[in-house]
């Protein structure tokens, strides 16, 4: 059996070979901006123009979606979020609040984890992958009670839950494939958020068939 261990660490003990080719990092910066300007326009259009939803978590949903989809997210707004949008949704619609708890959750998992200095077995991957589980999980519960039909808190937790592990098979997968094949870049580096909202993606694409069941 391997052994675990928690330790604290500094920080600056941790380090990561960064093989990630140079083009990487202007990419990483367009993106990241496209994303603040779609997240903008599209919190504009919901509270300067009184597009608003249901609920206020619907609507931050969809703000917070533009973190991880660029300026897709605008198009994808537009057509499933505007009050005249249809009412049924297809379940790679309705996968984002999954996926707006994984972003927010990498937002504020990674910088506490790298503050704290906790790591697994000398690698603080882990921790990370365990604590962001664990926000997104707390983030989409939350979303479950406030805008949907789930109005039990074990229901919601469980849903939430199935939802996150499913997310996890691509955007822990992918952290490790980074990780292990040093291909991980400092968190302070515009290349690691951009490299996790690509992450974030591949957990909409193995979060898929659950979301898919979950709403049929």
């Amino acid at each position: 059996m391997a052994r675990v261990s928690w330790a604290v660490t500094d920080t600056s003990a941790v380090e990561m070979t960064n093989r990630v080719p140079d083009w990487v990092t202007p990419v990483a910066w367009v993106f990241i901006a496209l994303a603040v300007a779609a997240a903008a326009w599209i919190a504009y259009d919901v509270y300067a123009r009184r597009n608003r939803r249901d609920s206020v978590a619907a609507e931050v949903v969809w703000i917070t979606s533009a973190l991880y989809l660029g300026p897709f997210a605008v198009p994808l707004y537009r057509r499933y979020a505007r009050p005249s949008a249809p009412s049924d949704q297809p379940a790679a619609v309705a996968g984002l609040p999954g996926g707006s708890a994984s972003a927010v959750a990498h937002l504020i998992g990674v910088p506490l984890v790298i503050a704290s200095g906790l790591t697994i077995a000398g690698i603080d991957l882990w921790v990370m992958i365990l604590v962001i589980g664990a926000i997104a999980i707390l983030l989409l519960t939350a979303y479950e009670r406030l805008a949907t039909n789930r109005s039990r808190l074990g229901a919601a937790f469980v849903v939430a839950t199935v939802t996150v592990l499913a997310f996890d098979v691509g955007m822990g997968g992918w952290m490790l494939l980074l990780h292990y094949n040093e291909l991980m870049p400092p968190a302070t580096d515009a290349s690691f958020w951009f490299l996790m909202q690509l992450g974030v993606l591949l957990g909409l694409a193995t979060g898929y068939p659950v979301v898919r069941r979950l709403t049929t």
